[in-house]
């Protein structure tokens, strides 16, 4: 058999390129939007904290999805971890806070996705080519290690969610990677908190 019949079929350029368009505008307007209907403004530890206690029994379901949708238009994960312990203790806040990292990162991989495809995979420059060969050799353990040094970095998420690893290896990496971030920020938050 030829190379070419097994490789699998590349990727139209010029839909690539439309559809990376298309993920740049809409990551565009959701910043745009976030700072003209003035969310960013009350995207802050404290009011976090106070619309969680005031939220009763809602409370760890808007803190989810507030986290999802602030991880989405690019407000830092540690705000909300922070938020999460100062509102809920150490005890239930962090494993709230993971709950909410995890299904942040999924909610941003599905978008990305969904909207930009998997253009790295079309990539051909050689240097390109031999960073993603670790993700495609070995997903998880890659995912897991940017997670553990890089944490709920937007910048990360988008990468991974461009790139061809699937959503069920990046969800393992991402869950395994977080486990020391987010304990050691919750850790950090109860204590400076006292």
């Amino acid at each position: 058999m030829s190379e070419e019949a097994d490789s699998p079929a590349r990727p139209v350029p010029s839909r690539i390129w439309l559809r990376v368009g298309a993920l740049v505008v809409l990551t565009a307007a959701l910043v745009l939007l976030g700072k003209v209907t003035g969310v960013y403004q009350h995207l802050h530890r404290a009011e976090i904290q106070e619309r969680l206690a005031s939220a009763g029994l809602w409370g760890p379901a808007l803190y989810l999805a507030v986290f999802a949708v602030g991880e989405l238009i690019h407000i830092p994960g540690t705000l909300f971890i922070a938020a999460a312990v100062l509102a809920y203790g150490r005890g239930l806040g962090t494993p709230l806070a993971f709950v909410g990292a995890i299904l942040s990162l999924s909610v941003t991989f599905v978008v990305v996705r969904a909207v930009g495809g998997k253009p790295l995979v079309a990539i051909r420059w050689a240097f390109v080519r031999r960073l993603l060969a670790h993700l495609e050799e070995r997903p998880i353990r890659t995912v897991v290690a940017l997670r553990t040094v890089l944490w709920l970095t937007p910048q990360l998420n988008y990468a991974l969610a461009l790139s061809s690893v699937s959503f069920r290896d990046y969800v393992i990496g991402s869950t395994l990677g977080l486990v020391v971030p987010v304990v050691a920020v919750s850790f950090a938050v109860d204590y400076f908190a006292r």
